[in-house]
């Protein structure tokens, strides 16, 4: 019988903190294999929590539909000199300065992502190849009895065919209920056509930090070093033991309201927990204690580019619709000068020269980042993270997807230097 597609395909599993190359796996993350089991927690306290911590008590916003928040510019220690995690480059401390930009105020919804599809026809990558990885303990015993593989060292990963952001679990499943969840199953290059859509861009790794920080200075989490203070929940991460028991203390088993809990000191909800969010960056664990000015991959300064490259501002993309939208991207001198489709959007990130739609964005030399890579970065964790397993619900924690992959954890908010026109 022939692997599924999600298998098939280089695929790190961020919330599981696994990597799974061409059928090896390691582990990534604190917390060995401790077995599978279904989530599960006592329904009236569920509830009771889910109120406690919802839109309405922490003044969020009734959809969060595509509020942006104008996060200042300033300067920040990015990192920490005490990692959590060796292997994910969470080290060294260094001081970095961002400029002012914006930042959505929630993750992206699937009412968001919603009309984007319907605006463009676009399907995702989960959609075309197939299937996608989804935690077991959100799965039907009928979706379950139809999987025959699972990654051995993290036997709660299943591939489901027909796992989507249309249906998180696999058929049978909808977001009907949950249109304003942030979408799931989104890779990168998803990410970077809805982006591209709205006007907007990914978060640097650097800006992703800065926001989720909130404006204070070497704290675990977005609101201090405490996890729950007073008692209080601030983030929606896994309660209890992981994987075989969830109790849902905060409300929620899988993923929470994009509006649910208190947002942190610039205002922005969920930066840490429910989803992870993926960054423009590509990956790497070794950085350079230097002070530094936007640092920003996978290009650098444009003096970086070298004499074979020059920098290209201002390609127009047609979306199908009424607006179009510009990227910037790196080009060979010889490279023709045309009008993009949407599909070729997609074969350019995917090959990792489309950038943003960002049109002024290079304004100052930038620190050297990585020129290519094989993985982007994440950051901030998901409902299924907890301390004893992949402890990544912190700011300065991190960790990497290719930009095909897709899993029930995965989603993104996106990031402007200028607010973009309404959609």
């Amino acid at each position: 019988m022939a692997a599924p597609a999600a298998l098939r395909r280089l695929f790190l599993l961020l919330g599981a903190g696994l990597a799974v190359t061409a059928g090896a796996v390691k582990e990534a993350a604190p917390g060995g294999n401790c077995g599978c089991g279904a989530s599960r927690g006592r329904g009236d306290e569920r509830e009771a929590a889910a109120r406690r911590y919802s839109a309405a008590a922490n003044g969020g916003g009734s959809s969060g539909h595509g509020a942006m928040v104008a996060i200042p510019g300033g300067v920040f220690t990015m990192g920490t000199d005490e990692p959590e995690i060796q292997q994910d480059g969470e080290w060294p401390a260094r001081r970095v300065h961002v400029n002012s930009f914006y930042m959505d105020q929630y993750e992206v919804s699937n009412q968001e992502f919603e009309r984007f599809v319907n605006s463009t026809g676009y399907f995702t990558e989960a959609e075309k190849f197939g299937d996608s990885f989804v935690f077991e303990g959100m799965l039907s015993e009928e979706v379950k009895a139809e999987i025959h593989q699972a990654v051995a060292a993290a036997p709660w990963w299943l591939p489901v065919k027909g796992a989507n952001w249309r249906q998180p679990e696999g058929p049978g499943s909808s977001i009907l209920s949950r249109m304003d969840h942030p979408v799931l199953h989104v890779s990168w290059n998803d990410a970077v056509a809805f982006c591209t859509w709205a006007g907007k861009r990914l978060p640097t790794e650097a800006e992703w930090e800065y926001s989720c920080r909130g404006g204070l200075e070497k704290r675990l989490f977005p609101w201090g070093n405490k996890l729950q203070p007073k008692g209080q929940h601030y983030a929606n991460i896994w309660q209890g033991v992981f994987p075989s028991n969830n109790t849902a203390e905060d409300g929620y088993k899988g993923t929470a309201p994009v509006t649910a809990f208190p947002p942190n000191g610039y205002g922005l909800y969920n930066i840490v927990g429910n989803a992870w969010e993926w960054t423009s960056d590509w990956w790497a664990v070794h950085h350079s204690t230097d002070e530094a000015h936007n640092p920003i991959s996978p290009y650098g300064s444009d003096r970086e580019l070298g004499d074979a490259q020059s920098l290209c501002r201002g390609a127009e993309l047609h979306t199908g619709g009424e607006h179009n939208h510009w990227l910037l991207f790196r080009e060979d001198p010889q490279f023709l000068d045309e009008l993009f489709t949407f599909s070729d959007v997609r074969e350019l990130s995917a090959q990792g020269m489309l950038f943003h739609s960002s049109i002024d964005y290079w304004r100052t030399p930038y620190e050297k980042g990585p020129l290519s890579g094989t993985d982007r970065v994440k950051k901030g964790g998901s409902y299924m993270c907890h301390k004893s397993y992949c402890y990544r619900y912190r700011c300065a924690a991190r960790s990497q997807n290719t930009p095909d992959s897709s899993a029930s954890n995965l989603g993104f908010r996106c990031a402007a230097d200028a607010l973009p026109d309404p959609q």
